[in-house]
C-alpha cells in the first residue's frame, strides 16, 4: 500500500534548471505526535519565506497522510553553494528570532543531497 500525501506546495512554478549548479536536498521529518498543525503554522510562516529571501526554492512540500511526516524539497543555485548558504540562514539573527520556531517540534529529520537523473 502506497502511503497517500497532501501537497502544500509549489507556490511558483517548476521551472528546469539552467545551470550545473543547483544543488537540491530531500528533508524528511518526523514531527511529534499531534503538532502537524502547528509545525506547519511556523514553517509557512517563517521558514519558507526566509529560505527563500536568502536565496533557496522550495521545489515542493509535503504533509504524509496517516503519518507524522512531513517532506520537503530545497533547492539553491548560487555561487557561495547550498552548504555555505544553509550555514548562513541557520547563524542569521533572523532564524534565531522566528516565532513560533517549529524546529523544536522535529523528533527525526533525514536529508539526502540529491542529482537529477532525468535531463529535460
Amino acid at each position: 500500500m502506497t502511503p497517500r500525501t497532501k501537497g502544500i506546495l509549489p507556490k511558483r512554478s517548476l521551472r528546469p534548471r539552467e545551470t550545473m549548479t543547483a544543488v537540491s536536498q530531500l528533508r524528511m521529518y518526523t514531527i511529534q505526535e499531534g503538532r502537524m498543525g502547528e509545525w506547519l503554522l511556523g514553517w509557512t510562516r517563517g521558514v519558507l519565506p526566509l529560505r527563500r529571501k536568502f536565496g533557496f526554492q522550495v521545489d515542493g512540500a509535503w504533509v504524509v497522510e496517516g503519518e507524522n511526516m512531513f517532506v520537503w524539497v530545497l533547492t539553491y543555485d548560487g555561487p557561495d553553494g547550498f552548504e555555505a548558504r544553509d550555514a548562513a540562514y541557520y547563524s542569521s539573527p533572523e532564524r534565531a528570532s522566528l516565532t513560533p520556531d517549529p524546529a523544536p517540534l522535529i523528533e527525526k529529520a533525514e536529508t539526502w543531497f540529491m542529482r537529477a537523473a532525468l535531463s529535460e
